[in-house]
């Protein structure tokens, strides 16, 4: 599998490969119009149970996106080192999939928040949650497991972070979400 120089260079310094993906999130958590997981739209929403605080979530991510970017920069390491055919075909499977995951992953906030669009972003959601675990098997046996010690914690996470949305989809099918596409006055 072919991975284009720049996708293997970002990784492969420990600097940017965490890097990347903490800004990636910086950006599209912080848009530049009025924050809207502050709006009427989002504060009106039914959740289910075990939503936790919103403090809760920069916290989380930035600890998540730290592990994914560490998790890259192990992968592209173990690439640059492995004489394997089938582990170099698996890490750059890995690679390819950790760039798609990061994809979903930045576009999940501005359909959730400004599209408002809860169904629309929980199918992003189980794309992500499916591609991120599928990734993080794909990768344990030619890092000998190290990338997985980073992943776990991040399916985790996106395991619970589609359950909410499931949620906040279930539960708003009928009403909120179904106002969800006018502006907010």
């Amino acid at each position: 599998m072919f991975i284009p120089n720049l996708f293997l260079a970002v990784p492969r310094n420990p600097v940017t490969a965490l890097g990347l993906p903490l800004a990636l999130g910086f950006l599209v958590s912080a848009p530049p119009s009025s924050k809207p997981a502050n709006s009427n739209w989002y504060h009106n929403l039914n959740t289910p149970p075990g939503r936790p605080p919103r403090e809760v979530f920069p916290f989380a991510w930035t600890l998540l996106y730290l592990s994914m970017g560490y998790a890259s920069h192990v992968a592209v390491k173990a690439l640059d080192d492995s004489t394997s055919v089938a582990d170099r075909d698996d890490l750059s499977l890995g690679i390819t999939l950790y760039y798609a995951q990061l994809g979903l992953n930045c576009i999940w906030s501005p359909i959730f928040f400004e599209g408002r669009k809860p169904g629309l972003a929980l199918v992003d959601s189980l794309l992500l949650t499916g591609t991120t675990w599928y990734m993080t098997r794909v990768l344990d046996r030619p890092t000998s497991a190290t990338t997985t010690y980073f992943l776990l914690p991040y399916c985790a996470w996106l395991a619970y972070a589609t359950y909410l949305n499931a949620g906040v989809w279930w539960l708003n099918r009928g009403g909120s979400e179904g106002n969800a596409q006018k502006p907010e006055e």
